[in-house]
């Protein structure tokens, strides 16, 4: 599908400037953790804190970062991947939300956990860091994405602007964000089963001026990143060292994400 760009929203000029950004490793290790808390955020996102003197040393510098869960049972572990939404280290509190639109093992756990009990957890094995002079943000994503981008709204600095674009199934599962950057929310609303296309993503991005200065990040299932990677480097021209994207995960396979090299 191609979308052309409006006259509202220019194609963005090609900048000289130098990617903003930088990956940081960090020492890995296992961590068991126990519930402290839980909150259903919303229809499709629930919310869970853990605590833990493990978490003495925990690190996860960028908004996008990911640690593995390990989900307990018979046999080998199996292993998913979350992206560490809020890390209180006074508190040795980390907050991780979950988005319940499947049915898979790591969503099973989830639902069924309560206050009190253990999972293990490693990582994050490094972190993307954007550069501080990065003032500008096009954040965009489905709903395991709102962890992310939610993160990175909050914890944005005074001064940056930040465009969100979210699909959720509903009007029930918008977020609502504490900031001091400038914030523009923008959300599309289409049911779970079309959750792989991207046209609802698509047909919003046609009202988003992209600047060169802005940095570009989306993450969503896989074909509909594809789709809008296209559109953002393809159409309109967007520095790749101001892009990054991710397809967290993947129609019909099972513990399976894409990612884009750019």
């Amino acid at each position: 599908m191609n979308i052309h760009e409006p006259s509202g929203a220019p194609a963005a000029t090609p900048t000289s400037a130098p990617a903003p950004t930088r990956r940081v490793r960090h020492e890995t290790k296992r961590r068991l953790l126990t519930v402290s808390a839980i909150q259903r955020l919303s229809p499709a996102m629930l919310r869970i804190v853990f605590a833990g003197d493990d978490l003495d040393g925990f690190t996860s510098l960028g908004a996008d970062d990911h640690v593995k869960i390990f989900l307990p049972g018979e046999g080998e572990a199996e292993r998913r991947d979350y992206t560490p939404r809020r890390y209180d280290p006074r508190r040795r509190e980390l907050t991780i939300d979950f988005a319940v639109h499947d049915a898979g093992p790591a969503t099973a756990w989830a639902l069924a956990a309560r206050v009190g009990d253990e999972l293990v957890i490693g990582g994050p094995r490094g972190s993307l860091v954007v550069g501080e002079a990065v003032k500008r943000f096009l954040l965009i994503g489905d709903e395991t994405a709102l962890p992310a981008i939610g993160r990175r709204i909050e914890e944005a600095a005074a001064g940056a602007a930040i465009t969100s674009l979210v699909a959720v199934p509903a009007a029930a599962d918008e977020q609502t964000f504490e900031t001091l950057a400038a914030l523009d929310t923008r959300w599309v609303h289409r049911p779970l089963e079309r959750a792989d296309d991207p046209a609802a993503l698509l047909g919003a991005l046609q009202d988003v001026t992209i600047g060169p200065d802005c940095f570009v990040w989306i993450a969503a299932e896989a074909s509909v990143v594809r789709a809008l990677r296209q559109v953002v480097l393809e159409e309109r021209g967007h520095p790749k060292g101001w892009f990054k994207a991710a397809g967290y995960w993947v129609r019909g396979k099972a513990d399976t994400t894409e990612k884009f090299d750019d």
